[in-house]
This record gives C-alpha cells, structure tokens and sequence, in this order.
C-alpha cells in the first residue's frame, strides 16, 4: 500500500485526465489499469489510480524514484505513440504534474500516516491551484501549516500539500492539495457550513489561500486500483 511522506524521497507525479462521458472514463481506468498491471519501467515505485466522482476524469498518484527515470519513459516510443495517443482519443485534457510532498497532516487515529489504497474507503479530494512564481512559497504555507485546524473536522482524516515542480499540460507555477475524508457527507458538510459558522483560523487561512491561487480547479475520487513495484 503506497505512503505519502514529506521526506523527499520519491518525485510524485499526478496524472490528471478529464473526459466528457461515463463511458470514457470507464475507458480510462480500463487503459490505466492495464498499464499500471504491466509497469516495469526503471525507478517506477507505485502507481494508485483514482475514478472521478464530482466530474468525469481519472488521477493516477504515481512515486519515482527520480525525475530522471520519469523523462525516460516519457521520451520511450511506447509512451510517445501508443499511451499519448489512446489518451488523447476519450479525454479533453491531460495533465501531467511533477511535485514534491511538502506538507502532511493526519487525523490522530491515522498515527502519523498517510496511505492510499482501494482497500481503504477515503473519499479523495485532489485541487490543483495556479499561482505566481514568487507566490508559490506562501501558497504551500498558507495551504500547509496554516491549515493544522483541519485536524478538528468531523470526517477528516489527512491533508497533503504538493508543491509543483515542473508540468505537461498546465503552464506556470502551481501546488496540489490532495485531501482525504471519510465520506462524501462529511466533506460536503465541510464545504456547505456557513461563513458564520467557520472558525476564525479557517476563515483566515482561506482568505489568504484566495488571494494567492490564480486558478482553482477541483475534483472528488475513489481510489480504484494501486500497485507497486515491490509487488
């Protein structure tokens, strides 16, 4: 079961893929799944792969080793003609990010840690934020640990701030909530309460989190598949 950890040791890349029909998507998981099933490429740790829920689309959480190992299978001919290709066909648009795990925050019943896995049932929050270059700092903070008062919602249970490094499909600076929560529910909840009813600290850090993101885009998943390369 693949982990997410500030400690720097894996490059994570979110593959963000939307489409415009139930069909597609389904297309999608069916062409990720059998790619994930077959992966052997060097310095690939793990793929675990997401089904949209809000919208239609797919998110593949993948770990490499290094940035390094990455471009080598985006410049192998598989990639370039076959996997770009099918892609293109059922989606509207493709994203690949490249980021770095800066920030984790975990309910306490987690101990500390933050797994992703279809044997779990966590309803999964993954929102892509553009910002200016020399905001991007402050966006991580104002997204990380400005945000400790997360830990007191009902229904949470980890929060992970990525900071994005470099990117195919999305141009200029970015960072990456990816947000975990026990049901649909309890995130709704989340979203619904009242300005009036939010507290103080949430209330200021999600004013300073608007002030800085440029472009917000957000969609809910379900973790459908996983597999790493221990396995």
């Amino acid at each position: 079961m693949p982990k997410i950890a500030a400690d720097g040791e894996y490059l994570t890349v979110l593959n963000l893929f939307s489409t415009d029909a139930a069909e597609k998507q389904e297309s999608l998981l069916g062409a990720m799944r059998e790619i994930v099933d077959a992966a052997a490429y060097p310095g690939w740790i793990s793929s675990t792969v997401h089904s949209g829920q809000e919208k239609f689309g797919t998110a593949n959480f993948i770990q490499w080793r290094s940035s390094e190992d990455l471009e080598k299978r985006y410049e192998g001919e598989e990639f370039k003609h076959r996997t770009l290709p099918l892609f293109g066909e059922i989606t509207t648009s493709i994203r690949l990010l490249q980021n770095e795990v800066v920030h984790t925050l975990q309910a306490p019943e987690l101990g500390g840690t933050v797994e992703i896995s279809p044997t779990r049932d966590d309803y999964t929050v993954i929102e892509v934020l553009k910002v200016a270059e020399e905001d991007q700092a402050e966006l991580v903070d104002a997204l990380g640990p400005s945000q400790e008062w997360l830990a007191e919602v009902p229904g949470f249970r980890s929060h992970t701030v990525l900071r994005g490094l470099r990117a195919r499909g999305l141009d200029g600076s970015f960072v990456v909530s990816y947000s975990q929560w026990a049901d649909k529910e309890s995130y709704d909840a989340f979203r619904a309460q009242p300005e009036a009813e939010r507290t103080a600290a949430r209330t200021k850090s999600e004013a300073r989190v608007a002030a800085l993101a440029t472009e917000r885009d957000l969609n809910t998943y379900r973790v459908v598949h996983t597999r790493s390369a221990a396995e």
